[in-house]
Formats: structure tokens, C-alpha cells, sequence
């Protein structure tokens, strides 16, 4: 049963009448035990600041909350008739509260923000993407520092520039600042064994220090120039690329002169496709808007680094539904600085209550002050309008592109006799070659597009199936994905249950997910094979149900190319991970599985015979001969070997 937005947890109905719910036909307690479990806790609750959780009957998060006194906060929830229909939900669930008391509201907000992103509560305003943001770094841990792209955790020796807001735009930033600094991008080892420049010298976008084409002090300088274009200073290495052209023009090295007018094309470049550039050098800065519309919400984030735009990203939160809009803002900002550093300033398009509560907390956490403000005139007032603006487009965009994913959810619920449209479609696909390798992958979509934090890969073991046995790992995958499903979720009630499985394959492939299913139990979830026609031509798919029935449709349908969409999602997915357990696997050595063979011994070995397979055709008395292994090892090696 597909839940609706607001309804995270799949409730079919509301039924004001006692304030009873009903979870696909099973009735949940009402009102009146939550409330009751709210006021056990207030019994013991005191009046200072802290963190709330309100957790489920099966001890599952529904809600983190902060709040300056903890009493009144929670009280509040006693009220039900105050409440929104969101939170009375809610309540109606809530079987228990973890109560942690901080020494500030600043610090609750901090330690909301933290636990919002590891526990992720159906109830909590959510930032749906909240991978790390890519960073340029410059690593000085070497005597001729090295420019590259960076994510997670920093290293001492480096200094790291950004956020920027995706990996197109620091590769791109990237791409233009080798052309200007010709700093070098290559890997330690692989800069100490060159006898010669490589490509990159070449296309003129590395100075080649590692075979002395350039001075350490005039690499030195490149660096500088770097640092300083990269903290906001790039007029004074305009006018210093435009001085040294002019002199190499002068002094008839027109050679030299070119180089110098590529390195000032690609400057220029560079700070034309900012963008939204600040008038002021030194400005840190995000800049964030909100546009709101037909129940969907949108933030628009600028990063401004040193007067320089280093990209721009559209953010749709999740569970909006009836939530303010300043607290969804106030909400989102918490979240996406849990991770990563604030700069100095936040401009936003709207005032917000609790502005000062949030500046506090920021600033604790990066060390610095952390101004948090509503420009209403000057300069900075161009910046959140054309955020604004840019947050209004790109919600315009959601919503057709929702609109459209809609229409196509319908059109499968009316194609495969679904009683709604689904609201949660699970996608399965498996790969190996030749039985080896072999994986299985699960990647789901809904009303909002293709849910990636939700994709799931399942390595398959030689106990688990026959090598190359397709009908099997398919079924092996379901078993193992529905056996968690009943023990998470036994309920139904967290939502992630899907309402349709589309499975690669024919009708082999769906008899066996039938079967996996019917071990568990489970006969309600519609399953739906997608099989390629005669010599695998896409857009001639048949579609095979479990009752034996084939649907086809025309090449031309739109819901053919959705339909085929799900499915080269979850075939990508598939390769992909596939490929890198092929790649982890080709540094994997039998002598690995030996019992008391670490990496010396095993390189003994290797160096000795060459390869593993020698070592394993070997005698003990060859065992014994290769140095650094002593009876003891010789004999564990060959027992393992000859059972």
C-alpha cells in the first residue's frame, strides 16, 4: 500500500473517531497510550535544556526534538487537540522518550542536529542529501605540493578550499587551475619513478617538477599564486600574469608570451562561470533561499569563498508536510553544518526566530564567529535574490518532474492491477561472470525519484548458491532481503516495505522471488518480471507475472521508457558494484587464507616460487627452502594446501 507524502509511515486513514489508526489493516493503539507514555516521562523531567527522542513500541526513533526547558517542551505534546495532524500521528505511536540534558539550547541544537542524521526519524524535517561536499586540496606534505579533489576526513599538512557544490564543479575548478598554476596532481610514488614528463606537461597543465623542468623556487611561487587565487585574490594574479605576458611580448619571446595569455584565458574563464560573484574579495559566505509550492520545498545554497561563487546546489528536504518554513530552514541549516564547517556569514532570504540560537551553536562549532543574516539592502541583497530566484526555478523543475514521475506511477498501478499507485518500487538485478564474483543489487524509486540512499548490494557465497546459477541468486537475494524486512519491521509500519518488486528477468527469475517469498510468509507484495525481447532489443520488454500472464507494450509508450529506466538503474548499479568486487578481488591472493601467512611472509613466498599457484604445487621440502619460513610455516602452508 503506497503511503502518502505526509504520511511517512503508511497510514492508510485517520480516523478521528477516538484517534484510531489503522496500518495496513492492522488497528494501532490510539491517542491515549501515547499521551500516557509522554506523561511518565514528564513525572521525572526537569526544567533545563536538552534532547528529546520519542521512540516506537519497537524502540524505533519517530521524532528528535531540542528544547530550552525540557518540561514545557514536552508538555506540549500532552495537548493533542493543539497539535497538527502530523504530530498527533506521532504521538498516537510514541511508546517511550530518551531524555539527554546539555548544558545550553545551543548545545541541544547541536547534539538535535547529530542525531537527526544518524538516526533519521520518519517525523524529523531531513536533509535527503547529505553526503560530504568536495574540497580542493592543496597537500604540502611533500616538497613540491600537490593539487587534487577531496572528501572526508583532512590531513594535517594541507590546506583545503571550498565547499564546492558538486564534483562537476571542483573538477571543473580544477581543470582551469592546472592550466594557470601548473601544479602537479599526481600521486607521490608515481612522481618519484618518472624519468620524463608526462602527458599533463605536455597539454601544459603541470609544470613537470619531478623531472626538473622547474625550480623549487619557481614552483614555490606557482604554489603561492595558487594559495592566493584560492583565498579570494585573484585580481593581483591577473595583473601579475598580464605583467609577464606584456614583458615576454616586449622581450620578443612570444613563446613564453603564449603561455602566459592560455594561463590568463583559463583565469578568466574560470571566474566567468562563478557565475554570482560577490563584489567584495573577502566575503565567506553561503547564501540560502527557500521556495515553497503545492506542498514541495526547495533551499538554494551559494558558496562564496573569497568573494568567489564555488557553485550552487538545490536541496529538498523531506517530511515538510505542515512544518513552518523557518523551521525547516532553522532545521536544515543544523544538519548540513553538522559535518561540514560554517564560514563567517550566512545571508538568508528570510529572518529567522531563532537566529541568535543558531549563530551560538555555529560558532562553538567552528571556532569562530558565525554571523547569521537577512541582508535587507546593499550589495549582499543582490546575492540571496538571485538565490531566491534560482530556488523558485529549480522547485519549478521538481514539481514537473514530479508531476510527470506521478503520472507514471499511476500508469503502472493501472497496468499491473495495483490497487494505488506504489509509493515504494524495489528494483532487483544480479551479475557475475562465468559464477564468479556474483553479487546481487536492489535499488528503489518512488514518487520523488530514484532513492540512492536506499540502494543495497548483496555479495553472494559459494554456500549461498551454485556458481552461475541465476534462478538461485535471485532467490537467495529476496530470502535474505525480506528475512531482514520481517525482523526490522515486522509491523509494516516504518515504510519500508515496497509495494512493488520489478525483477530482471523472465519467468524463471519471478517463480523463484515467488518462492523466496513464499518461505516467508509473504504472498500480498505484486511482483513483475521484465524480460527483453527476441535478441535482447530494448523497447520489445514483455513484462511476466506470477499468474503466467504477459503484458507487453508499444515501443513508443512513455511508461515502457520509465519502466526501462528502473531497470538500467538497477542493471548499472549491479555492473558497478560488481566491477569494483572484480577489482578488490584481483589484489586477493590464495596464501591470503592461510592461517599464520601475513604480508611478509606471504611476500617471501611470492618472491621465492613467483606465484601463489607455484606455491601451492610445492613440497614441503621446497616450502622449507624459501627463506624466512621455518618448519612450522612450511608445514601450515602445505596442510592447507593438501587437506
Amino acid at each position: 500500500m503506497a503511503s502518502r507524502p505526509d504520511n511517512p509511515h503508511g497510514h492508510d486513514r485517520f480516523m478521528e473517531e477516538g484517534a484510531t489508526f489503522a496500518v495496513r489493516g492492522k488497528e494501532v493503539p490510539d491517542l491515549e497510550r501515547g499521551v500516557e507514555a509522554i506523561r511518565n516521562t514528564l513525572k521525572t523531567l526537569g526544567r533545563g535544556p536538552g534532547v528529546y527522542r520519542m521512540v516506537d513500541a519497537g524502540d524505533h526513533v519517530l521524532y528528535v526534538g531540542k528544547a530550552k526547558s525540557l518540561r514545557a517542551r514536552v508538555t506540549n505534546y500532552t495537548q493533542v487537540s493543539r497539535l497538527p495532524r502530523r504530530l498527533q500521528r506521532m504521538v498516537a505511536q510514541t511508546r517511550g522518550m530518551t531524555i539527554v540534558t546539555t548544558n545550553s539550547e545551543a548545545e541541544a541544537l547541536l547534539l538535535e542536529a547529530q542525531l537527526i542524521k544518524r538516526f533519521r526519524p520518519p517525523y524529523n524535517v531531513l536533509l535527503r542529501d547529505d553526503k560530504s561536499f568536495p574540497f580542493i586540496v592543496l597537500r604540502e606534505d611533500h616538497d613540491f605540493a600537490r593539487i587534487g579533489k577531496h572528501r572526508g576526513a583532512r590531513a594535517a599538512k594541507a590546506l583545503y578550499y571550498g565547499p564546492f557544490a558538486s564534483a562537476g564543479s571542483v573538477n571543473m575548478t580544477l581543470n582551469a587551475l592546472q592550466k594557470i598554476f601548473l601544479l602537479r596532481s599526481c600521486s607521490d610514488s608515481y612522481f618519484a619513478n618518472r624519468d620524463r614528463p608526462c602527458l599533463l606537461y605536455q597539454i601544459k597543465r603541470c609544470s613537470a617538477p619531478c623531472v626538473g623542468r622547474v625550480t623549487p623556487e619557481g614552483y614555490g611561487e606557482l604554489v603561492a599564486d595558487a594559495k592566493a587565487f584560492l583565498s579570494g585574490r585573484s585580481v593581483g594574479v591577473q595583473k601579475k600574469l598580464g605583467a609577464a605576458m606584456q614583458a615576454a611580448a616586449e622581450a620578443r619571446d612570444y613563446e613564453l608570451a603564449a603561455v602566459y595569455r592560455d594561463r590568463l584565458k583559463a583565469l578568466t574563464f574560470i571566474q566567468g562561470t562563478q557565475g554570482i560573484n560577490a563584489e567584495d574579495e573577502r566575503l565567506d559566505a553561503d547564501v540560502f533561499a527557500l521556495a515553497a509550492k503545492e506542498g514541495c520545498l526547495c533551499i538554494q545554497a551559494f558558496f562564496i569563498r573569497g568573494g568567489q561563487n564555488w557553485g550552487h546546489r538545490a536541496f529538498f528536504p523531506a517530511h515538510v508536510s505542515d512544518v513552518p518554513e523557518e523551521e525547516v530552514l532553522m532545521s536544515f541549516l543544523a544538519q548540513l553544518y553538522e559535518e561540514m564547517a560554517p564560514p563567517a556569514q550566512l545571508l538568508l532570504d528570510r529572518a529567522l526566530p531563532e537566529a541568535a540560537l543558531l549563530e551560538e551553536a555555529l560558532s562553538a562549532r567552528a571556532g569562530h564567529r558565525v554571523a547569521v543574516k537577512h541582508p535587507q539592502r546593499g550589495s549582499l541583497t543582490r546575492l540571496t535574490a538571485q538565490a531566491a530566484r534560482n530556488a523558485v526555478e529549480a522547485l519549478d523543475r521538481r514539481l514537473m518532474e514530479g508531476n510527470t514521475q506521478a503520472k507514471h506511477l499511476r500508469g503502472l498501478a493501472e497496468l499491473f492491477g495495483l490497487e494505488e499507485a506504489p509509493g515504494r518500487i524495489e528494483i532487483y538485478d544480479n551479475s557475475h561472470i562465468m559464477g564468479t564474483n556474483a553479487l546481487g543489487a536492489m535499488v528503489v524509486a518512488g514518487p520523488e525519484g530514484f532513492r540512492k540512499g536506499q540502494y543495497r548490494k548483496f555479495n553472494m557465497k559459494a554456500a549461498d548458491v551454485t556458481p552461475g546459477d541465476d534462478f538461485g541468486m535471485m532467490k537467495a537475494m529476496l530470502r535474505r532481503r525480506f528475512a531482514r524486512l520481517e525482523a526490522e519491521d515486522p509491523g509494516r509500519e516504518a515504510g519500508e516495505w515496497p509495494d512493488l518488486l520489478l525483477i530482471d528477468g523472465g519467468k524463471g527469475q519471478v517463480s523463484a522471488v515467488v518462492a523466496a517469498l513464499a518461505e516467508a510468509g509473504i504472498e500480498d507484495v505484486p511482483i513483475v518480471g521484465v524480460a527483453k525481447g527476441p535478441d535482447r532489443n530494448a523497447g520489445r520488454e514483455t513484462f511476466h507475472l506470477p499468474d503466467g500472464r504477459e503484458i507487453s507494450l508499444p515501443p513508443n509508450d512513455p511508461l515502457l521508457f520509465f519502466i526501462q529506466r528502473l531497470r538500467d538503474e538497477a542493471h548499472r548499479f549491479a555492473i558497478g558494484a560488481h566491477r569494483d568486487k572484480r577489482s578488490k578481488a584481483l589484489g586477493v591472493s590464495t596464501l591470503d587464507e592461510v592461517p599464520g601467512i601475513g604480508p611478509a611472509r606471504k611476500k617471501a613466498l611470492l618472491m621465492h616460487f613467483g606465484t601463489a599457484r607455484a606455491v601451492k604445487a610445492a613440497a614441503l621440502e621446497d616450502l622449507l627452502k624459501a627463506p624466512g619460513i621455518n618448519r612450522a610455516t612450511a608445514e601450515a602452508v602445505w596442510g592447507h594446501f593438501h587437506p
